[in-house]
């Protein structure tokens, strides 16, 4: 079997990997691994369980059974927890928060290694990876890396806005200190922390519309296959 090509997407939360990752999905005709997804798919079924979030033990036992697909929509991207879709359940802050805990854990992380890889492994055309470590850890030979990055305080400007649209409440104030806290976990780990693969194209998106980083990604994506 060819190996399919990859295209991986890292960087920190609110920084518009979903919807980029979703445009490129669309536009190749590649399917979508959401890594971010899987760790938040864990955490919610986790604590379905009544699992503790610190039970390491019990925690890697749940990711080794974890059935879960993406379904690119318009829309948005659907994830599928044992043919549920879970994607409302799982973009909440708190499953944000709780994802951030569990993949901080270097036993949990490799119990979800080769799931992930395995994405690639079933791809028909091509694999386009969201993540935080997918062009370091997870996919370090992929033919396209990149890493979008904003700031926090427009990161966090986003998420109120995406809330408000929802007819959610949304406090700039605690959604600004989540993505700080989450941020300085996700970049300070001992295990695959983030940062971008020397060989990535960094996008910083703070003042950039999604369609201009679509364009610069195709651009990227263009010179290498």
């Amino acid at each position: 079997m060819a190996e399919s090509i990859v295209i991986t997407v890292d960087g920190p939360g609110g920084a518009g990997k979903g919807e980029l990752t979703r445009r490129l999905s669309k536009q190749l005709g590649f399917d979508l691994l959401d890594s971010g997804a899987i760790y938040r798919v864990l955490a919610y079924a986790a604590r379905k369980a009544g699992l503790a979030l610190f039970d390491e033990d019990s925690l890697v036992q749940e990711a080794l059974v974890l059935n879960l697909s993406f379904e690119v929509k318009d829309d948005g991207v659907h994830v599928l927890l044992n043919g549920e879709d879970v994607s409302s359940a799982i973009r909440t802050e708190e499953a944000g928060v709780n994802a951030s805990k569990v993949a901080a854990i270097a036993s949990v992380r490799q119990a979800l290694l080769q799931r992930q890889r395995d994405f690639a492994l079933e791809a028909q055309n091509g694999l386009v990876a969201d993540g935080r470590d997918m062009g370091t850890v997870v996919f370090p030979n992929a033919q396209v890396k990149i890493f979008l990055d904003a700031s926090a305080d427009v990161r966090a400007r986003r998420r109120v806005l995406q809330l408000e649209k929802a007819g959610k409440d949304a406090d700039f104030e605690q959604i600004l200190k989540d993505i700080k806290d989450r941020d300085d976990r996700d970049r300070n780990r001992p295990v695959a922390p983030l940062v971008p693969a020397a060989d990535a194209l960094v996008i910083d998106s703070s003042d950039m519309s999604i369609e201009q980083v679509v364009e610069m990604a195709m651009a990227e994506i263009k010179r290498h296959i």
